[in-house]
């Protein structure tokens, strides 16, 4: 069951256009984060709101708001229809073909972009949420490791639907079967020799240049820090002498006055 608010896309509808007369609905989306079954329902009933005179057919759109995902959080799909071809047996020994259309989703490529405003005001918001306590390396390596976990995700996806394909719970797609082709035949052959000593120096190069890093970073820290403290002792120091020669300094004055005021007592028992 779901429910579906038409009065409110509709008044929603009707502010955009007094705004913008050029946009138009292209669709909509989800936060999923899969396929429902309903989604085809909510797809016929919003198929209204997209003008007659489009070409393109309204785009459903999984926006994935997982704080562990780390590919692109979107997938849009598009409604296609398939025809299934059954064969009912009857008593006289024939078969009756009959042909069932029904509709389902079809993927469809997509990327996030930005105008260039867009991409000014995200340039400016990204310099003052900068962490000077990260280091590039850190950064460089918490890209890859996002990289490589994002291509575990694929490949377990690609595992789960060749599994499913093997055991009959989907229908093979010659198309996606293609791909998975493509894909492996551009994967290196690790059994030549020179590839994987090329592999070890490298790895082992950038090994290098990561420790050396981080003790020059660690060498330098400490040797700020003891410029520190000499500054900090240099400067205390100045101060408490600086203490100790006004309060001397107090004290003189307070023994002079004192010695005057009993000159002056003196003077007026003589007089």
């Amino acid at each position: 069951m779901f429910y579906l608010d038409h009065n409110f896309l509709e008044n929603m509808l009707h502010m955009f256009r007094k705004i913008n007369a050029k946009e138009r609905v292209v669709g909509f989306y989800s936060t999923g984060p899969q396929i429902r079954p309903n989604d085809l329902r909510i797809h016929a009933l919003l198929k209204r709101f997209v003008p007659p005179e489009t070409t393109t057919p309204p785009v459903f759109v999984i926006i994935d708001v997982r704080p562990d995902r780390e590919s692109i959080p979107t997938t849009a799909y598009r409604v296609v229809e398939e025809v299934d071809s059954t064969t009912s047996s009857s008593g006289g020994g024939g078969g009756a073909k009959t042909t069932e259309v029904h509709s389902t989703f079809a993927h469809v490529p997509s990327l996030i972009g930005a105008e260039e405003p867009e991409e000014i005001g995200v340039e400016h918001l990204l310099r003052d949420i900068n962490d000077p306590t990260v280091s590039t390396v850190t950064s460089l390596i918490k890209a890859k490791m996002s990289g490589l976990s994002a291509l575990t995700e694929k490949l377990v996806e690609m595992k789960d639907y060749l599994e499913a394909v093997v055991e009959g719970r989907m229908k093979a797609n010659q198309e996606i079967v293609a791909n998975m082709q493509t894909i492996l035949n551009l994967l290196p052959n690790l059994n030549v020799d020179e590839l994987v000593k090329s592999m070890l120096i490298k790895t082992n190069d950038m090994h290098m240049v990561i420790y050396l890093s981080a003790l020059i970073r660690s060498v330098i820290a400490l040797h700020d820090l003891v410029n520190n403290k000499i500054k900090y002792n240099l400067e205390g120091s100045e101060e408490v002498e600086d203490k100790k020669a006004a309060a001397d300094k107090g004290g003189k004055d307070g023994k002079g006055e004192e010695e005057k005021k009993e000159d002056d007592g003196e003077k007026k028992e003589k007089n």
